[in-house]
């Protein structure tokens, strides 16, 4: 459930927000009659059905049903949190969020986050441009000798530190900043009244968060004595490194990623990304820690662990996949032979051999590092070995997985798949039982094809009057929530009448999806200015509802008439059956 926000402050920003000028950020529009129009950025399609009402401030796809406000697109778009959408648009909206405005120091904060961000974007263009400079030569060289391109270089905006103590300093110094600002950002060390420079002498990798703010910067030392050989920024406010990764500016870009790999080192990410490998990320400079977990499971369905192949790399792999696992992330892992590192692999094996390499689920990769353990030419040795297995496999949450590995396991050790599954703690008879997938939800798993539910009769006339009902045009008390007989549409229709808007009605996250899709498809048939006659089309459609709703009620009379046995109620039923039709035939006259 998101966070609650005052409705006052959300009305606020969604009346400040262009829904237009934010949505084009991202996909190309083009305006037709009142609406805008484009390639669904949601589902892949040739022909544009993805609209965009600037007078209900929402957008609409009829090809997908996709529907919200500014708030939801901005959370689709950047795979954020609720909050953190809505931080984004406060911001371009120069709005204080609600919880922050009685704090007087908060103005304070977010000047000084803002100052901190332009210094590291300085910064950044500083390094760049040195790169290309006589004093960034060395460096230059370095990362082509790595076999990076100009163009990649350019790309991820690596740049060089020259070996100045104070260049940077005395750049950013001109610029406007003060050394205490400078410091605060860690681009500037103070020492006993002076002040030089974080980096000096190294390869920089500028930190780049999914927003393209300019957080930190990664530092690789050329000089064989200059230590450490790898530098981060410091955690600052704008900055740390438990809460980011090396790249994440780059997949945010990616729609449909199928997978996030997770390396170990900025160049591993650059090297491999050059050589036409997608969403490569790397850690900060930190062993894999949940809040980064987190933030990858906004970006693929899945996140390959591809570290280092030496023995150092590979005890991370086991603690990443503990992490990953302990946020639900699905995840497996790409081992590398021979103690390479990734990009040493592509260089000897090619992208090919790079993109063959086969998955490894967590199961089975530490089944792998278990065996590196034990003598498996002894009965001992495969004695433990087994034990140790079932203890791993007793989080084996599928019976097919499952079944998988007691059969290697059983190859491997000479142990019954009985005797394995007794060990586990599992009966035969019921381990597909206790292992079984969760039941299907047609809410939260739609499958690509499966049809809809027929909608009830009369649902077209329902979904007009609740547009008509939106544009505002209607007079107060012209429609009723008595007039809807489809649940969602009555749903929708008495928060209208209860004076929310349409685009807050969407943005809703306890809707259901089901609902918002039925409201955002009814509030894109018609606007304000399509709608002049608003009142006479209205008229004509409470006109059908009310036919139907005669028709229905006859029916049910009729029905009970049938089943009665006295004549005197018998009667009093026609009696109503006949003024039902009455009424009947009036509207139907009207309608003519």
């Amino acid at each position: 459930m998101a966070i609650r926000l005052p409705s006052a402050w959300k009305d606020e920003l969604l009346a400040r927000t262009d829904i237009v000028s934010v949505v084009s950020g991202y996909v190309t529009l083009k305006k037709d009659g009142r609406r805008y129009w484009g390639l669904c950025p949601f589902h892949n399609e040739k022909t544009p059905s993805f609209s965009v009402n600037a007078d209900l401030n929402m957008y609409y796809c009829f090809g997908c049903k996709a529907t919200g406000d500014a708030i939801r697109f901005v959370m689709e778009m950047e795979r954020a949190p609720f909050m953190d959408a809505v931080k984004i648009l406060a911001d371009r909206a120069h709005m204080t969020l609600p919880e922050l405005q009685e704090d007087p120091d908060y103005e304070r904060r977010r000047s000084q986050r803002e100052r901190l961000l332009n210094a590291n974007r300085e910064a950044a263009r500083f390094y760049h441009d040195t790169l290309w400079k006589p004093e960034g030569k060395a460096v230059l060289d370095y990362l082509h000798d790595r076999g990076l391109t100009d163009g990649v270089i350019r790309r991820f905006g690596l740049g060089a530190s020259g070996d100045r103590w104070d260049g940077l300093t005395a750049y950013l110094t001109e610029k406007g900043y003060s050394q205490e600002e400078l410091s605060l950002a860690g681009l500037t060390v103070l020492k006993n009244g002076n002040a030089f420079d974080m980096f000096r002498s190294r390869a920089m990798f500028p930190i780049i968060d999914q927003y393209n703010h300019v957080l930190g910067f990664g530092g690789r030392a050329l000089q064989k004595d200059l230590k450490p050989k790898y530098m981060n920024t410091t955690d600052t406010p704008v900055f740390n490194k438990r809460k980011g990764v090396y790249a994440i500016n780059l997949i945010r870009k990616s729609r449909d990623l199928k997978r996030v790999i997770l390396v170990e080192g900025y160049m591993d990410v650059v090297t491999i990304s050059q050589a036409g490998v997608t969403g490569a990320v790397a850690t900060l400079g930190t062993a894999l820690t949940n809040e980064q977990a987190r933030l990858l499971k906004r970006y693929a369905p899945e996140v390959f662990l591809c570290y280092d192949g030496d023995e150092a790399g590979q005890h991370a792999i086991e603690r990443g996949l503990d992490i990953l696992e302990a946020e639900g992330v699905p995840c497996r892992v790409l081992y590398l032979p021979d103690g390479l590192d990734p990009d040493e692999y592509i260089r000897k094996n090619g992208v090919e051999a790079f993109e063959a390499i086969r998955p490894m689920r967590p199961a089975a990769y530490r089944m792998e590092r278990l065996k590196l353990q034990f003598d498996l030419t002894t009965q001992d040795g495969k004695t433990e070995y087994a034990k140790q297995c079932a203890s791993l496999l007793r989080r084996v949450k599928d019976p097919v997985d499952l079944e998988n590995y007691l059969q290697g396991l059983s190859l491997q050790t000479g142990f019954t798949k009985e005797v394995l599954l007794a060990q586990i703690g599992a009966q035969t008879q019921t381990a597909g039982k206790d292992v079984s997938a969760p039941a299907f939800s047609p809410l939260r798993d739609k499958p690509a094809g499966v049809r809809q539910p027929r909608r009830p009769d009369g649902y077209k006339t329902e979904q007009t009057l609740l547009a008509l009902l939106a544009t505002g045009r209607l007079s107060e008390g012209t429609v009723k929530e008595t007039d809807f007989i489809s649940p969602s549409l009555r749903q929708i229709a008495e928060r209208l009448m209860a004076g929310e808007t349409p685009d807050s009605i969407v943005s809703d996250e306890d809707l259901t999806d089901d609902v918002r899709q039925d409201a955002g498809e009814a509030f894109s048939l018609v606007t304000g200015a399509d709608m002049e006659n608003a009142a006479e089309v209205a008229g004509d459609c409470l006109r059908k509802i009310r036919i139907r709703q005669l028709e229905q009620e006859m029916d049910k009379l009729k029905e009970s008439m049938r089943k009665l046995e006295s004549d005197e109620k018998k009667m009093q039923m026609l009696t109503e059956i006949q003024e039902l039709s009455k009424q009947l035939g009036q509207l139907k006259q009207q309608g003519r």
